[in-house]
């Protein structure tokens, strides 16, 4: 039972399109475009597009309306855990859709609009891999 209620909330949140993926950490992602490219992988610095939005919707945080993409070291301790894992393996272009559990979107301050015990959902889009 636990496994179909697992499936259909997945279906929920992700619609029946795209095959959805469920890491160790329970962090839960699919892909919405793929890229192209070698992958990001840790101690790569990037540069991101994402929208940080609770599972109702309502967005927390964007960037992508702005020609401003935010840098990143993946692994640097500059994002949240969820974000460094869901951007491991990404390639340029490609851009997936995240489900983050709470104790993979924990920082040290809260913003005053983010609860700590919320689940997020965060789009990414890879836009550049920062390589010498």
């Amino acid at each position: 039972m636990k496994r179909i209620y697992l499936i259909c909330a997945t279906a929920l949140l992700f619609g029946c399109s795209g095959k959805t993926i469920q890491t160790a950490s329970g962090l839960r992602y699919r892909i919405l475009e793929k890229g192209s490219g070698e992958a990001a992988k840790e101690g790569d610095e990037i540069l991101l597009y994402e929208t940080t939005s609770y599972r109702n919707g309502t967005v927390l945080y964007s960037n992508y309306d702005s020609n401003s993409p935010v840098k990143v070291l993946i692994g640097g301790n500059q994002a949240t855990q969820a974000v460094d894992e869901g951007l491991r393996g990404m390639k340029v272009g490609e851009v997936r859709e995240i489900v983050a559990p709470p104790h993979l979107v924990k920082r040290k301050n809260y913003p005053d609009n983010v609860s700590p015990d919320s689940t997020l959902v965060i789009k990414m889009r890879l836009d550049e891999i920062l390589r010498n």
